[in-house]
């Protein structure tokens, strides 16, 4: 007989197991662990106000509790005591220097439980960052006002202002002068900005040499503030407490040096402040050294500006002359085209006897700086040449030699009128052109005619032709030297329609009889209106007449008329 085995037993189930082995309870002593091991907690009961439990975080942040359970201003913080009292479910207080978030909880039993959070290194993290953020912001003004002028003294004056509204109780900005000269800007908060220049040993202000030498500034806390000269503190500022000396780098050297002043009784200038001086300092002292180097440039731009500008006419007896120059860029004071008068020579061989007076007005290849230059070299050595030789032709060859040996020489044209007056009040006129419009007669009568004179340009051809055309201009006639702006001018309805030499000559017939001056402002007028502020060449007029009978030269400041229009 087979037997059947036993059916196995089945396995408990979970919650029979459960059941079976009951959780061991929390022990009071872990949890009195675990409240201690937590930041500080205070649970306060009902009314009257105490502390029923605190952990050791508690205790030790604040003493008293060991000894009372009182929850009061004398136990623990008077900002706690009265977040309790209004209710408040959280605020933030300090506590022994430190900061803390306190979080009210409700508790069973009428009773409140307040955490507190050390948030210490949180608020330091963002009071870094809104400094950071002030700092940064003050940079960017600082930046944009600094760069707004190109003017030195502008440029120092805002420095200082910046850095005694930002940095300081005061700010003074030395720069450099004369032999032991120092010129001084310096601004207390809420006055006037004072400038002096004064003579002083700047060794006296430790760490001022060095800065203005440009080498990195010595630390605060290494100067001691009585030691700073009466001069670098500003009258009535009061007793010095610190002061910072840093160098305003430049463009590879520096341009100055900034000192920061704080009153005593504030606290001294920390690394963070020193940092930031410097940093400011650095874009200070950048914008001045532009305005430096602006300034120096813009002097010597100047100085050969003045050299290259065509001259003003100087009187001469018997010639009525006026002329204008129009550079070719509206920003440029020079251009290619140039003229040039000169007044007569005494006669080789005959001292009293005056020769011509030469005129000459060109046109250079090309526009701008490069051309003025060239031009400027032109005038000169037609200047030196026209003493050694009174003729046309041989003067345009010996110029046409000097400018093949320049390498950097370009091309020119060139129009000579050699001028002489007569007892009778004609002029007697030698016209040359190298190159060149011919220039344009206008006669008594209305009538225009171009002189009957040619010639090849100059610089560009080993051998050059060119052939002198005389005439003579009557009381009241004219001739008007131009340059192919005036011709080549671009405009009229079209925009693109040059203005062509018969434009020209229709202006002049309308200008029969009327003063030099009259004529060059009109053809001037003319042009521009043709133009119509459009892009155009260099535009140079010369315009020479025979004086009217009974008329005489206007002067203005010892000149004969003539103008330059930037």
């Amino acid at each position: 007989m087979t037997s059947t085995p036993p059916a196995p037993n089945p396995a408990p189930s979970a919650s029979a197991a459960s059941a079976e082995t009951p959780r061991p309870a929390v022990g009071a002593p872990l949890l009195r662990a675990l409240v201690d091991a937590a930041a500080p907690v205070l649970v306060v009961a009902g009314s009257p106000v105490r502390v029923r439990l605190h952990n050791k975080a508690a205790e030790a942040l604040f003493p008293a509790l060991g000894e009372s359970d009182a929850f009061t201003a004398d136990v623990v913080a008077p900002w706690l005591v009265r977040a309790q009292e209004q209710g408040v479910d959280a605020l933030d207080g300090s506590v022994a220097g430190r900061m803390f978030r306190a979080t009210a909880q409700p508790l069973p039993g009428e009773c409140t439980g307040w955490l507190l959070t050390d948030v210490t290194a949180e608020r330091a993290a963002l009071q870094r960052l809104s400094d950071e953020r002030i700092r940064t912001q003050f940079l960017v003004r600082a930046s944009a006002r600094l760069l707004a002028s190109l003017n030195q003294r502008r440029c120092l004056r805002v420095t200082a202002e910046l850095a005694a509204e930002q940095l300081a109780d005061a700010a003074v900005v030395v720069t450099p002068a004369r032999g032991r000269r120092v010129a001084l800007t310096r601004m207390v908060r809420g006055r006037q900005i004072e400038e002096l220049t004064i003579g002083v040993d700047v060794d006296q202000v430790p760490g001022l040499s060095d800065a203005l030498a440009g080498f990195p500034p010595v630390p605060s806390r290494w100067v001691h503030p009585d030691l700073a000269p009466a001069w670098l503190v500003p009258e009535g500022f009061g007793e010095l407490g610190s002061l910072v000396v840093t160098p305003l780098p430049g463009s590879g050297t520096s341009v100055g040096a900034l000192i920061l002043l704080r009153r005593a009784g504030r606290p001294c200038f920390d690394d963070e402040e020193e940092l930031f001086a410097r940093i400011f300092a650095a874009r200070a002292g950048a914008a001045i050294s532009a305005a430096v180097l602006y300034a120096e440039r813009a002097e010597t731009t100047d100085i050969l500006q003045r050299a290259l500008i065509p001259p003003a006419i100087d009187r001469l007896d018997g010639i009525d002359l006026a002329s204008s120059y129009r550079p070719a860029r509206a920003a440029d004071l020079i251009g290619g085209d140039f003229y040039d008068v000169h007044p007569p020579l005494p006669t080789p061989g005959e001292e009293d006897g005056p020769t011509e007076t030469l005129l000459m007005l060109g046109d250079v290849c090309g526009k701008g700086p490069g051309a003025a230059i060239l031009t400027g070299k032109i005038r000169n050595t037609l200047a030196a040449l026209r003493r050694l030789e009174p003729r046309h032709r041989h003067l345009l060859e010996l110029l046409n030699a000097t400018l093949l040996d320049d390498r950097d020489a370009r091309f020119v044209t060139l129009v000579l009128a050699g001028v002489t007056p007569t007892d009778n009040g004609r002029l007697e006129l030698r016209l040359t052109c190298a190159g060149h419009p011919a220039p344009l007669i206008i006669r008594a009568d209305g009538s225009v005619h171009q002189a009957a004179t040619r010639g090849t340009l100059i610089g560009a051809l080993p051998d050059i032709t060119s052939t002198t055309w005389t005439t003579v201009l009557e009381p009241g006639e004219m001739c008007l030297l131009f340059s192919d702006g005036v011709t080549e001018a671009r405009g009229g309805p079209s925009g693109r329609e040059m203005f062509e030499e018969q434009r020209l000559r229709d202006t002049l017939a309308g200008c029969a009889g009327m003063p030099v001056e009259a004529v060059v402002e009109r053809v001037e007028l003319v042009t521009s209106q043709w133009l119509g502020g459009g892009e155009h060449d260099d535009i140079a007029l010369l315009a020479l007449g025979a004086p009217r009978r009974g008329s005489h030269l206007t002067m203005v400041n010892g000149h004969g008329r003539g103008r330059y229009t930037g």
